[in-house]
């Protein structure tokens, strides 16, 4: 701080906080103005706060959804939904989003690979990035698995995929997902990705690929590749979860897909 200025602070201390800013989306080094914040930050803070809140309780357009899902070339997406009656309900129950509603409309696909898609925390991160993510999951696991048909599912929480999985018939469900938004991103999607899904799976019997929201987060084609290894390497070894680790970023990747056990 300088003796005459007391609301700024010394051009040393702003040029140290502004190449500390360049590295992270957190604030950091925002400055004061007497005792308080400068008004311009408390105004963003306030901002981020009421888009974080939007994209939580705004609903998914699923209508509109599932004709851009449509585009990614594995069929037309079915919609389910969760036991939770209403937004409402979905956040104060989250017992309630992972069970379904009614499954009865989805044909046993039989395939290797099951897609769903669910509008989670952030319905905007799906409405965002599900379809951008899911082409490219598509154009890396087309050419060497069986894919079903997409699956559009509300009001859902992860566990919501296993009994969707068991419908499906497939041995690897993968879950797009809308994560819980926060002050810096509000539209971060998440795959979680179960091999031999069923009822009763836990945290422990996934993997996660988190904060993908190019630009920037983690890229559609970056999040298809570290997926693909992990498929690969949860197919080799017949399990996923805390015992099968990503190994993508590494600079040799052996036969393994990217992906061994622990």
């Amino acid at each position: 701080m300088t003796g005459d200025s007391p609301g700024r602070e010394a051009p040393a201390a702003q040029d140290f906080w502004a190449a500390l800013r360049l590295t992270t989306q957190s604030r950091i080094g925002l400055g004061r103005a007497g005792d308080s914040l400068p008004t311009r930050h408390v105004l963003e803070l306030k901002a981020a706060h009421a888009a974080a809140r939007d994209a939580v309780h705004e609903p998914l357009d699923t209508d509109s959804f599932a004709g851009r899902v449509s585009a990614a070339g594995i069929g037309r997406p079915l919609i389910v939904t969760s036991q939770a009656a209403s937004r409402g309900e979905y956040l104060r129950r989250p017992d309630l989003g992972r069970l379904p509603m009614d499954l009865s409309m989805i044909e046993n696909a039989g395939a290797d690979i099951g897609f769903v898609l669910a509008d989670g925390l952030s319905p905007r991160a799906l409405a965002d990035h599900g379809v951008g993510l899911l082409e490219a999951l598509v154009a890396e696991l087309g050419t060497r698995y069986s894919l079903a048909p997409p699956v559009i599912a509300t009001q859902a929480r992860v566990a919501l995929g296993d009994h969707i999985a068991k419908a499906m018939g497939v041995s690897t469900l993968l879950v797009l997902i809308g994560e819980r938004p926060g002050l810096s991103v509000a539209d971060s999607l998440g795959v979680y990705l179960t091999h031999l899904p069923r009822p009763g799976r836990t945290d422990a019997d996934r993997n996660c690929i988190s904060n993908i929201h190019p630009p920037d987060g983690l890229g559609y084609q970056q999040a298809a590749q570290v997926v693909v290894g992990l498929v690969d390497g949860a197919r080799s070894l017949g399990q996923s979860g805390v015992k099968l680790k990503d190994i993508s970023r590494t600079a040799a990747l052996g036969p393994g897909g990217g992906s061994v056990l622990d």
